[in-house]
């Protein structure tokens, strides 16, 4: 098709493997990479060990290709030109800001990319970009390190929050934080700099407070926020008054003045879902704050507010899909660095999932499962990465956005899309009391089974 026979078999039995591997080199090409790392590294150098040669050791291992970081390095140790323990010092000393770098860059490049596709879904509130905003506690990691070896604490590396867009189904931006006890709030000064005109930040209630709203609204922008019970001072409010119903329950509206911080006030509205059902947590009903205009039903903002769900199966998919929280990475910095390059591999996913989109209609991109396109991806790539070398793939990187859309939408009519379609399950049953084993370690699955059923 494009580079020979090995590349055109490897298109028809493993398209999926070969539209990653694409996508990543006009993301994340070497050149593009040493080049961001001389913008914005502080302290770091690359006399021996370029920024780059990270980049892809940390994604052999986020995509699975390889186990561990270990593994990854043994695999490219005559590549490196140094030695192991040289590049596990240069991991954990990679600076946070260099990994936000990382995933700023690859929604950059791919997001003309997906545009390019077809025409995204429409935004669910017309002149205005959704974002939704949401933090990360990375797990606890191994305790490795000399200072955890003492302690049965969990040791936790840090968080990040993430800025994802809805209509693309990419992440945009990342602010990571070396201090795993650390709340989503601290961070708000970084957090206002994604406030602009025409733009509503979609978030939970963590995010809510005086300083991160007034901010907000301040810098022109919007918000859709769950109201927190504490960190708001209530000035007064208006007649509660209803406005229909939603999928899960009634919705009313209400307006609610709440003090700025700084001696004023916010006019706001506040929409409140009665739920059907009580959540999880036992929550009978759901409100929720914003400053959007009144032209916004209130049944559309709660529905904004649902939607913030799917950063949650974002998340979940870095985690069942793609290695992004690495146990053996003790230090931060290196946790941290991880995790970001596993955010530009969901990037990386997403487009592949539009891509699917454009060519086999919007009806079968949402139940394409990111686990099982990893899994193909970590499946084929030891392989692609042997027959294919790295130079022929360099095309990619200077290829346009339109170029590299058209080159997927083809690889895509290879894509079988029952191969990758989520398995749906049923509703949860619930769990049978267990009996006793006292007296007894374990039992004989054998015996269990040949008992007749009640």
């Amino acid at each position: 098709m494009l580079f020979g026979d090995v590349f055109d078999r490897f298109a028809a039995e493993s398209p999926v493997s070969v539209m990653a591997r694409a996508a990543f080199e006009h993301a994340l090409s070497a050149e593009a990479v040493d080049q961001l790392f001389a913008r914005h590294a502080e302290r770091q150098y690359t006399r021996e060990l370029l920024f780059s040669q990270l980049v892809d050791l940390m994604g052999l291992v986020v995509c699975r290709v390889q186990p561990s970081l270990n593994a990854a390095i043994r695999k490219r140790a005559g590549e490196l030109g140094v030695t192991r323990k040289a590049v596990y010092a240069k991991v954990a000393r990679t600076e946070p800001a260099l990994g936000a770098a990382l995933v700023r860059h690859t929604a950059a490049r791919l997001g003309p990319v997906v545009a390019a596709l077809g025409p995204a879904p429409a935004e669910p509130v017309p002149g205005y970009r959704v974002r939704v905003i949401d933090g990360s506690h990375l797990p606890g990691t191994e305790h490795r390190l000399r200072p955890l070896r003492r302690t049965r604490a969990g040791a936790l590396p840090g968080h990040a929050v993430v800025l994802f867009e809805p209509a693309s189904g990419l992440v945009l931006d990342a602010i990571p934080c070396e201090d795993g006890h650390a709340q989503e709030r601290s961070l708000t000064p970084a957090i206002l700099g994604w406030a602009e005109p025409a733009t509503v930040w979609v978030g939970d209630r963590n995010f809510c407070t005086t300083r991160l709203l007034a901010g907000t609204a301040g810098r022109g922008g919007c918000f859709v926020v769950r109201q927190h019970g504490l960190t708001l001072t209530a000035l007064g409010a208006g007649e509660r008054a209803a406005c229909g119903r939603t999928d899960t329950g009634a919705v009313f509206e209400e307006a609610v003045r709440v003090s700025d911080g700084a001696g004023g006030e916010l006019t706001l509205r506040r929409v409140t879902v009665a739920l059907d059902t009580p959540s999880r947590d036992g929550d009978r009903e759901i409100r929720i704050l914003t400053n959007l205009p009144a032209s916004v039903p209130a049944a559309r903002v709660a529905e904004l507010y649902r939607g913030r769900w799917g950063i949650e199966a974002a998340f979940g998919e870095l985690a069942a899909a793609l290695h992004g929280e690495v146990s053996g990475l003790g230090y931060p910095r290196a946790a941290l660095f991880a995790f970001a390059v596993a955010l530009c591999a969901y990037n990386v996913l997403a487009v592949i999932k539009a891509s699917i989109r454009a060519t086999h209609g919007a009806a079968v991109e949402p139940g394409v499962s990111g686990y099982h396109v990893a899994n193909e991806v970590a499946g084929a790539s030891r392989g692609l990465l042997i027959a294919i070398p790295a130079t022929e793939w360099a095309a990619f990187a200077r290829v346009s956005a339109a170029g590299l859309a058209q080159v997927l939408v083809v690889l895509a009519g290879h894509v079988r899309p029952a191969e990758f379609v989520t398995s749906p399950r049923g509703p949860k049953k619930p769990r049978p009391r267990r009996e006793s084993a006292t007296g007894t370690g374990h039992v004989a699955t054998a015996r269990l089974l040949k008992v007749p059923k009640a």
